[in-house]
């Protein structure tokens, strides 16, 4: 009989053995402190929480929990909500989502009827499955709209976004994407929510951990209503949701994720979570800013090695991903296969021009530097990262031979930064 134990625990230690000598470079991944992992592995982990925590009286927190037990957890999901509010200049937080795709169904449950439109990028144009038909936002049963897309700046289209919006009057706005670069024009679109009487929606779950530094854009002071995310990108904390309003739609967002939603919301997670905002409150600022230094740094280097690199007029990106068009060099299937031969973990990915049944094999590969940089590594190691993948995918080399350099390189960085382990 199998052993189904003693092979779990191998493939287990495997995957250890073998991410820990790759560059994880998936733009939606990132790697969390000890600190977040001991909260993970907590006893949180085996309990429940029904409910939510109730507003205060008198200065004392009202809990509203259907089971006991809770005492503790409570005081760690007020902290959570605490932090969450103070970094992200929040009106209110609710940490009851389970990830960040579940975060923007709670937000369509309260803001949103059936049938009602939303507008938000087309998954080619760099939109998330769960702003369009295929997912949560299909689910509530919204009638997707795509914005206009200026393919040259990897933006929205401001004016004809405008013109789309007065005609078509969707209900939510939504903004943030999957293939994000720069930021969204909240501020220059607020005015037309206000003449439809749309809620504009910010989607931060790629580039939560740069706006906790105070990089890329502040979503609440630029206009947003609600702000969804997920909690493990750019945000180096455990994988999990976190949706965020102004005061006037607090009841609605409480009550669709609780008990709308969900019944227990993974505790362990609150508590990782929770960890990983007190971590970025202490050193938020220097890791956003090397993550966007690095992938400028990056950019510019593949650039000079001879790869088709997306925006080198607007300096390449504002956010922890690069893209690059591989089209011409195989395509981003063949690219992103070879790269994992040699250690290397990146993404193929759809790019604009690109019809959505490529997406088995598209123009392009998205590179994200947010978790290498939270392993120590700054520009040189970037533009060491871009000579490895000139030698693969330009020079040709053997990947087995580039694989051995990228374990060498990895040997100087086996421990997480900008945290209190």
């Amino acid at each position: 009989m199998t052993d189904y134990y003693k092979d779990l625990m191998g493939l287990m230690d495997e995957q250890e053995k073998w991410r820990a000598s790759c560059l994880n470079m998936i733009a939606s991944e990132n790697v969390s402190s000890k600190a977040v992992r001991k909260a993970m592995a907590s006893d949180f982990g085996h309990r429940y929480a029904e409910g939510l925590l109730g507003g205060q009286v008198n200065g004392m927190q009202l809990f509203e929990r259907f089971y006991q037990g809770t005492r503790v957890f409570d005081k760690v999901e007020a902290m959570a909500m605490k932090l969450s509010e103070e970094l992200f200049t929040a009106e209110h937080a609710n940490v009851v989502p389970i990830s960040g795709a579940v975060s923007n169904l709670v937000a369509y449950k309260a803001l949103a009827k059936y049938g009602d439109k939303i507008s938000g990028l087309s998954i080619p144009t760099g939109g998330h499955i769960s702003h369009t038909k295929v997912s949560s936002a299909g689910v509530m049963g919204l009638q997707e709209i795509a914005y206009p897309f200026d393919n040259e700046e990897m933006n929205i289209d401001v004016d004809a976004a405008k013109e789309m919006l007065l005609r078509e009057k969707p209900r939510i706005m939504i903004f943030g994407a999957s293939l994000f670069l720069f930021p969204h024009p909240l501020k220059e679109l607020r005015e037309v929510a206000d003449e439809i009487g749309a809620v504009m929606m910010y989607d931060a779950a790629h580039v939560l951990g740069l706006i906790a530094g105070g990089k890329f854009q502040a979503p609440f002071r630029e206009g947003a209503d609600v702000v969804t995310a997920s909690t493990h990108k750019t945000f180096p904390g455990p994988q999990g949701g976190v949706i965020m309003c102004r005061d006037e739609f607090k009841k609605k967002i409480d009550n669709a994720a609780f008990p709308g939603l969900m019944s227990n919301h993974h505790l362990h997670h609150v508590a990782g979570y929770a960890i990983a905002l007190a971590e970025m409150k202490e050193y938020g600022k220097k890791y956003a800013d090397q993550t966007v230094k690095n992938s400028k740094a990056l950019a510019g280097a593949l650039y000079e090695q001879g790869f088709k690199v997306l925006c080198e007029k607007k300096g390449f990106t504002e956010s922890h991903q690069v893209v690059v068009d591989v089209s011409g060099i195989g395509g981003g299937r063949k690219i992103a296969e070879s790269f994992e031969v040699a250690n290397i973990i990146i993404n193929k990915n759809l790019l604009p021009w690109d019809r959505l049944e490529r997406t088995a094999d598209p123009s392009g590969i998205r590179i994200g530097t947010q978790e290498m940089t939270h392993v120590g590594m700054k520009e040189s190691e970037m533009k060491e990262i871009a000579l490895l993948m000139k030698r693969l995918a330009l020079d040709t080399e053997k990947p087995e031979k580039i694989k051995s350099c990228v374990e060498e390189m990895r040997r100087n960085y086996a421990k997480v930064q900008y945290c209190f382990d």
